[in-house]
Parts: C-alpha cells; sequence; structure tokens
C-alpha cells in the first residue's frame, strides 16, 4: 500500500516532511520509482559525442536506478538515447567509447542501426514474425539546454517549461563556451539522506549562520527565491564590490547586481550560474544514509575564477554537508516528529516537499 503525505498549500501552516519519511527503506525504494523513474536528469554535454557515428556508454545513476544507456551521435548531427541493453538476450550492446558505423551486440551479433533500428540478426531467417518493432533498441526522450543534455525514462512532465524559464534568464549567456574542467570537477560523499541534502540547498536562510564567506559576497536582505513548476530559482545579489553578471538592457533583471543564479530541477539537480561560469551539482542516492554529489565545473571566464571561486565552492560545500549530516543524525530522534517552513525564507523546501508528496502518492 501507497504511503501518503499531506503538505498543505499554505505555507504559513504546512509542515515538513516528517522524520519516518527520512527512515523508512520502503519510502527510500518507492521514491526511486515514484520520482527518479518520473522525471529528469542530466547526463552531460554534447562533447561526449562530438562527431556522427560517435558513441557514449554510460550508466544512469548507477548504485540506485542502475539504468544502462548509451548517447549516439547520428547522420543528420542530432544526439539520441538508447538503452544500451540488447533486444536478443539482454547483453551491454555498447562496451566502449569512441565512433563506430553501427551498434553491434559481441555476444550472438545482432546489429541496430544508428538510428537504434534493427539491422540484422544471425541464424533468424526462419524465425516468424521478426524483427518487430519492439526488437530495435528502446528510445528515451531528450531535451537540452544550449550544449547540456537530459534524458527522462518515463517522465511525468515535460521539461521544456523548465528550460524556457532558465533560457529567460540566462540565455544570454554562450553556454556552448564554457569549458569543462575535469580537474576542478570532484565528487562528495555526504552520509545523509539524499533529499536532506536538496532541503539544504533550497533555502538560503542558513547562510549567515553556516556560510559566513559567502554570506559576505550576498546581500542575504535582497536574497530572494523564485517557483517553477518543478524547479525553483534562487537569486542572489552582491555585495557592492563584488563580481556581478553584466546584463544586457533587453534583460528582466537589467540595474540588478546579480551575483548568481542558482536553479534546482526537481528532484536532484541543481545548475549555478555565476559570472565566472557554471557549477552543476547532482545529487546522487546510494543508499537512504549515503549520497554522492557531483560538483562539475563549466569554466567561461578564467579570471574570475581565479579568484578564489574553487576554493569558495569547495568550502561552502563542506560547511553544508557538516550542516547535514547533523540533520540527518537528528531526524532519527525518537522525538523529533516533523518542523514547520518559514514563510519568508523556505518557500523552496516547501515546494520540494510537496512534490515529493505529490509524486509518491502516484500509483
Amino acid at each position: 500500500m501507497t504511503k501518503k503525505f499531506n503538505v498543505s498549500s499554505n505555507i504559513k501552516e504546512a509542515e515538513t516532511l516528517p522524520a519516518s519519511f527520512y527512515r523508512d527503506q520502503n519510502i527510500f525504494d518507492l521514491l526511486k520509482e515514484n520520482v527518479f523513474l518520473k522525471t529528469w536528469q542530466w547526463i552531460g554535454d554534447e562533447s561526449q559525442v562530438p562527431f556522427e557515428g560517435h558513441v557514449h556508454p554510460f550508466v544512469l545513476l548507477d548504485n540506485f536506478l542502475t539504468e544502462p544507456l548509451v548517447l549516439v551521435r547520428e547522420k543528420d548531427d542530432s544526439i539520441k538515447c538508447f538503452s544500451n541493453v540488447c533486444t536478443h538476450r539482454g547483453n551491454i550492446v555498447v562496451q566502449h567509447p569512441g565512433k563506430v558505423r553501427h551498434l553491434r551486440c559481441m555476444y550472438h551479433g545482432r546489429r541496430f542501426n544508428l538510428d537504434g533500428s534493427f539491422l540484422s540478426m544471425p541464424e533468424f531467417e526462419e524465425a516468424e514474425n521478426f524483427p518487430r518493432p519492439c526488437d530495435s533498441l528502446y528510445e528515451f526522450p531528450m531535451r537540452n539546454l544550449g550544449p547540456h543534455l537530459f534524458v527522462g525514462l518515463n517522465p511525468a512532465f515535460d521539461l521544456d517549461a523548465v528550460l524556457s524559464s532558465m533560457t529567460e534568464r540566462i540565455g544570454f549567456l554562450p553556454l556552448d563556451q564554457f569549458k569543462f574542467s575535469s580537474i576542478l570537477s570532484k565528487d562528495y560523499l555526504v552520509s545523509c539522506h539524499w533529499t536532506l541534502y536538496c532541503d539544504n540547498y533550497l533555502e538560503g536562510f542558513h547562510i549567515p549562520f553556516v556560510h559566513e564567506s559567502l554570506n559576505e559576497l550576498l546581500d542575504y536582505g535582497e536574497y530572494y527565491t523564485e517557483l517553477l513548476d518543478h524547479a525553483t530559482l534562487q537569486v542572489g545579489i552582491a555585495n557592492d564590490g563584488e563580481e556581478c553578471f553584466d546584463l544586457p538592457e533587453y534583460h528582466k533583471d537589467y540595474g540588478k547586481k546579480i551575483g548568481a543564479y542558482y536553479y534546482w530541477i526537481f528532484p536532484n539537480m541543481m545548475f549555478n550560474f555565476y559570472p565566472w561560469g557554471l557549477s552543476v551539482n547532482v545529487v546522487k542516492p546510494i543508499s537512504i544514509n549515503k549520497t554522492k554529489v557531483s560538483f562539475l565545473t563549466y569554466i567561461y571566464d578564467e579570471n574570475k575564477f581565479a579568484d578564489g571561486a574553487a576554493a569558495m565552492i569547495d568550502k561552502v560545500e563542506r560547511e553544508d554537508e557538516f550542516v547535514v549530516e547533523g540533520v540527518h543524525k537528528g531526524v532519527q530522534s525518537r522525538f523529533y516528529t516533523t518542523g514547520r517552513f518559514s514563510p519568508t525564507r523556505e518557500e523552496g523546501v516547501h515546494h520540494f516537499h510537496r512534490l515529493l508528496a505529490k509524486f509518491i502518492d502516484k500509483e
């Protein structure tokens, strides 16, 4: 029987998800099927398949969804995402990235075109009603934000509205000129339930108390949150003398000293735009009390990044880890049940909890 949660739409009277939400293994497993299977995931950028015929196999959220997928750049230069599982006996089709003429399973020689369609199969001349549509590779829907790619396994909402809203704010940035830095990118292992990490990200309420250095850069009094159907935007206003975006005159925020745009896309993706570039954060569940957070760094202006941005990101992350791990320990208490939301500072957390309750309730 599906567990139901009720989070009031009125933030002034609403209570947070109860402590039992973070402690129940059945609920953790339900989140996999009812949330992650029905939403979207960022899967990197187009550089993974730079040329026609290039393929890139990967596992989506390994140790959680663990879904084998493969990116393919087709002859018309479009990029598609297919199941990387052979429709014959279930072997992995593409073992290594590289350029190919077609996709071929090494187990029994079944071949597929670059568009995923069935091509040929040895020793099947006498098979009746073959091939069928299901003998082609399963194709998943994809969306893109500039060069950044998203895939949905069985999405319950269209990502276009979220991406259009993001483009309205950050469309002036030449995202195709942002360069990924493997050296500056890293993973963090955090001892907490993955949703607690998202809770923390979704409010600036804790900044003056937890992030002294960050608080010196941002005007906390002007910090605000905007809610989208399946996303949020937190706008960081820079203090005097700090780096801010050089916004074009047509921009809706022209005249404001924007130091950062912090986008969160339900359920587990963060896109942090700064004057120096972009930090993509993906929160990856491992177990009910272990989470991996991947920080992927894209540099646009090296001079602005050289002003200590890397050290700041790592410092803020370590501070967040300490707090979130403390919350994870706290919600294990028999005497903590649920909390209340700050109507002025925790709109994003309230939005997240309502989305979780809504998706969990879906059969």
